[in-house]
């Protein structure tokens, strides 16, 4: 009888300290929107188009910086520099999942000379 009782309570705590750790998730504002679209989720993402092509990046050239302008959401019109992997040209749109984060400022090194 009271290897059962212990159980409960164990499993009463589980559950409470499972759902204080949701509300803090929550008040954080770290909780991912989803959307249902026939058994797939898809993460909420804002549209920015590209402004100015910056160069290229990577340890072979692989990723292209691009600056570009926010259209909706939280930080509409905010034009920020950002990695993008694959093919890219001028006024292509971009599906950004998060626009807090900036990449760094890339720095042109001249090779061979003096």
């Amino acid at each position: 009888m009271a290897k059962s009782a212990k159980k409960e309570k164990k499993a009463l705590r589980k559950e409470k300290r499972k759902q204080q750790q949701q509300v803090r998730f929550n008040e954080g504002k770290k909780e991912e929107k989803t959307t249902q679209s026939g058994g797939v989720n898809f993460s909420q993402a804002v549209p920015a188009t590209v402004e100015e092509i910056v160069g290229r990046t990577g340890t072979r050239g692989e990723v292209i910086q691009v600056r570009c302008k926010i259209l909706d959401g939280r930080d509409a019109g905010k034009v920020i520099r950002r990695n993008v992997k694959g093919p890219i040209r001028l006024n292509d749109t971009l599906m950004l999942r998060e626009t807090e984060i900036e990449a760094r400022k890339l720095i042109q090194v001249k090779r061979g000379g003096n």
